[in-house]
Order: structure tokens, then C-alpha cells, then sequence
């Protein structure tokens, strides 16, 4: 019997300035970023169709408090959207100064998971920078690590950001498998690149988001290597809700190789998807036919409430032990 109790926590929810959203509207890699959101959205979004007119709620603070709400979710981790290189690199569709001042009004909701990239672009000394001033000064959470825009994942131009990661003890949160959009290359973030990075770094936390889709396996097998390296559900659980048999031998496979310590809850979907994924791993049970066939184990609340939320908390270093009352 499934649960709502579950503590339930979900990083990468992503906010966007309308402002720059309109600064950015005329350049012609704005229009294939679009067009290839359109894509993903078709397969993540449970059929959404952006081309054919169906909506999406705004990316702000206030709408995202709608949908908390309504799918009885405890907190986010609330992160800038960049994709500067969709305007050649004169700007970004939010910075952290939009999401500190979005999430001000919900600070017990809402937390800041920053990102200060493109590292390799911007300079790695001005990231360090920025990193250890949100960490300590504007209480970031996590940190995104957004490679498609930037460079290989494994760069050793990089290592002293990672560095400065493990000092602050902050978890980065890793964009990996392949890039979604245009006009971004796939192949800064394969996960084999996570292998260099969790061999010199054993005490950086990793998650990787969207588990490396379409190299699942590969990153599954990574992460049982390596005791510092976690899965996130992001983006691919709107897939994996309307495809349940591929939920179940994701998730099977998984946890066939690591412990249920090691999955974690992300959304990096349209806000108002949140009830349909945070519902479908609340009633998430493992068919008996694939428990024999391929010997997977049934999923109980204890692995539930890990994956929903606690397992996120605490890579997040918050508290759990008490529900945040919901904004009226």
C-alpha cells in the first residue's frame, strides 16, 4: 500500500526571466533550442506537444508553490536556466540573482541549487568564486554542473572547481547521458567522463541526472563502482511514468547494483508534471512477472520514501524530521 506521508524532495526545478527570455527571443539558436524542447517534451512532458500549442505553467517561484501544493511535495531545489550559447553567449535565461530573489518568499519551500557556469568559459578561478559565495553567504544547497555549453566533464582545467566542491562539502548535481537541445554537443557528458572525476574525488557527491539516458546502464554500473556517485530520476521519470515497464527495469536494474541509498528524486519538467511523476513513485509497485523473470525486488515504502525524498535531504543537508506547513 503506498503512502502520501513520504517526505518528498525534487531538485532541478528549473526558473526562467521572462526579461531575458525576451532579450534572447531574436537569435537564431533560440528557435532550435525551442524546437528540440518540443522534442523532449513530447517523450518526458507525457505527450506534450509545445509545437501544437499545449502549455506549460510559468517557471517562477509562484507557480511552482501552486504545484508544490498540489502534489503535496516538501521542498525544491530551485535552479537557474542558462543556455547561453543559445545567444552566443551575451546571456543567459536566469542567473542566481533571479532564483536568490524568486525563492526569497519560501524559504522553508524552496532552496537554491546554483549554478555557475559555464566554468571553463566564464574562468574556473571567477566559478570558485561565485561557488564558495552562494554556499556560504546565500545558503545553495547543491550545485549544477551543466557540461553541454562548456566542456568534457573530465577537462582537468576542472579539477580545482571540484576541489572547492569537496571543501565546501556541496553536492554536485551533473548533466549527464546526452545533451537534449540544441545547439549542444553530446558528447561533453557521457558518463564515462564520471569515472576520472569519482576516481581522483572520492569524497565529491555526484548525482547524476537524468541516469545518463540513453547509457542507463553504463552509469548504473558507475555507480555501484563508486560509493560517491547517485542517480537521479530527473527529466527521465515523465518518460518512465507513461512507460511503466521501463520504470521497472530501470529501477529493477538499479537496485540490482547499488543500494536504495543511491537513487534520488530530481523534476527538470513543466511544473504542473509534478503531481503525475511524484504520484507514480508513491504507487511504484514491482510486477511479480518481473520479479521471477528478471529478479528484481518488489519496491517497498522504506525504498519509496529513500528515492521520494530522504535520500536527496540528505546529500542536501536539510531537515526532514518535521512537514513544512503549505503556503495558503
Amino acid at each position: 500500500m503506498s503512502s502520501n506521508n513520504h517526505f518528498v524532495a525534487l531538485s532541478e526545478c528549473h526558473f526562467m526571466n521572462p526579461e531575458s527570455m525576451e532579450e534572447m527571443s531574436y537569435y537564431p539558436g533560440y528557435e532550435r533550442w525551442w524546437k528540440s524542447i518540443d522534442g523532449v517534451m513530447r517523450a518526458w512532458g507525457g505527450g506534450r506537444d509545445l509545437a501544437g500549442g499545449d502549455a506549460m505553467p510559468e517557471p517562477r517561484a509562484h507557480a511552482l508553490i501552486e504545484w508544490m501544493d498540489k502534489s503535496d511535495v516538501d521542498v525544491c531545489f530551485c535552479l537557474r536556466e542558462s543556455m547561453m550559447d543559445v545567444a552566443d553567449f551575451t546571456t543567459c535565461m536566469s542567473t542566481n540573482a533571479f532564483m536568490i530573489k524568486e525563492i526569497e518568499p519560501y524559504p522553508e519551500r524552496m532552496y537554491l541549487e546554483c549554478n555557475c557556469g559555464p566554468i571553463l568559459r566564464r574562468g574556473v578561478d571567477k566559478a570558485i568564486w561565485e561557488l564558495e559565495f552562494l554556499v556560504e553567504n546565500r545558503n545553495a544547497k547543491l550545485c549544477k554542473v551543466y557540461a553541454p555549453e562548456d566542456g568534457p566533464l573530465n577537462d582537468r582545467r576542472l579539477w580545482p572547481f571540484y576541489e572547492k566542491a569537496c571543501e565546501l562539502d556541496i553536492a554536485l548535481t551533473v548533466h549527464t547521458g546526452m545533451s537534449y537541445v540544441c545547439p549542444q554537443p553530446s558528447k561533453f557528458t557521457h558518463p564515462d567522463l564520471l569515472d576520472d572525476i569519482c576516481l581522483d574525488f572520492p569524497d565529491l557527491k555526484i548525482i547524476a541526472y537524468h541516469m545518463a539516458w540513453p547509457h542507463t546502464e553504463e552509469v548504473i554500473g558507475l555507480a555501484g563502482k563508486h560509493r560517491n556517485l547517485y542517480l537521479s530520476l530527473s527529466g527521465i521519470i515523465g518518460w518512465l511514468a507513461r512507460s511503466p515497464y521501463r520504470a521497472y527495469h530501470t529501477i529493477g536494474t538499479a537496485l540490482q547494483w547499488v543500494s536504495d541509498d543511491k537513487l534520488v528524486m530530481g523534476l527538470d519538467l513543466a511544473f504542473d508534471d509534478m503531481p503525475r511523476v511524484v504520484d507514480f513513485v508513491r504507487n511504484m509497485e514491482m510486477p511479480e512477472e518481473l520479479q521471477e523473470k528478471w529478479g528484481y525486488d518488489p519496491i517497498t515504502e522504506e525504498t519509496k520514501a529513500k528515492i521520494l525524498g530522504l535520500n536527496l535531504a540528505g546529500l542536501a543537508k536539510i531537515d526532514t524530521t518535521k512537514r513544512i506547513k503549505k503556503a495558503a
